[in-house]
């Protein structure tokens, strides 16, 4: 007799010693379209291992949670219920087109220990020659620049290519957000690609503006108060920590292409920035 088709998928399960229960300290998720490249595979996996540290990758042979086939969007907000739904302290994105340094949870893990900064970036560039940092302070004025390599900048615009925030944030946010289904498993819209429709006089058609869901999440907990609750940021113009020192590339899947393509070093030091 043949087997049942869903007998030949692949399980995930996590088991908890009775004597020794998992620490739940870090959930490190990734949305992907499954298809990484090598040099990303080697960055993640090689990473400096902090000692005595807990954390949970979403791989299916390393414990772990990675949502496949949606949009960004869904993905994080899959992201943010695993870590909530299972008391995760923080949770780390890491996207699969983001190249970290060797030592850059050595450095996640200093935030982790102190505690008080509940959201603090990595580096991260464009994908996009010239190559721009993602360092933002105000909207529609391009990117900040009054910061050496080394810094660490406090910013009102953070992407999610690497991005630890503190659970307990996104809890605040996920009690106030409206629930949804999305592909059969349930969510609420922590994060939400917004999208305005307007008629375009010149050209006579109906236009269509996307932002993304990064900027978004991070206006919203601004404007709605969710950082009232931390004092070291509660009071800041601009609330997100970035640490050049988690300097990132960031690489084309298609053809290994990484950017900025000079290299980060490079890039900084053509325009004193290092």
């Amino acid at each position: 007799m043949s087997k049942p088709k869903d007998s030949l998928n692949y399980t995930n399960k996590i088991v908890e010693s009775d004597n020794f229960a998992l620490q739940k300290r870090l959930l490190v998720g990734t949305p992907t379209l499954g298809l990484i490249r090598m040099e990303w595979a080697v960055a993640r996996y090689g990473q400096v291992i902090p000692s005595n540290w807990s954390k949970v990758d979403m791989v299916q042979y390393l414990n772990s949670f990675i949502p496949m086939r949606y949009s960004v969007a869904d993905a994080q907000n899959l992201i943010v219920a695993e870590a909530i739904n299972r008391g995760y302290e923080w949770i780390l994105f890491l996207e699969d087109d983001t190249i970290p340094p060797p030592d850059a949870f050595i450095r996640f893990n200093d935030y982790m220990r102190k505690g008080d900064i509940p959201v603090v970036s990595g580096l991260y560039f464009t994908r996009s020659d010239p190559a721009e940092p993602m360092v933002y302070r105000g909207r529609g004025n391009s990117y900040y620049t009054d910061w050496k390599l080394g810094d660490k900048v406090w910013v009102d615009g953070v992407p999610t290519g690497m991005l630890l925030v503190k659970t307990d944030l996104m809890k605040k946010v996920w009690d106030n957000s409206p629930e949804y289904t999305s592909n059969g498993m349930r969510a609420r819209r922590v994060f939400h690609t917004p999208e305005t429709t307007f008629f375009n006089e010149e050209t006579g058609a109906q236009e269509v503006v996307v932002g993304t869901s990064d900027l978004d999440w991070c206006k919203r907990v601004i404007q709605e108060g969710y950082l009232k609750d931390y004092p070291a940021v509660a009071n800041k113009k601009y609330p997100y920590l970035i640490d050049t020192n988690i300097s990132c590339m960031h690489i084309d899947r298609n053809d290994g292409t990484q950017f900025p393509l000079e290299g980060i070093q490079e890039w900084c030091a053509r325009r004193n920035m290092i």
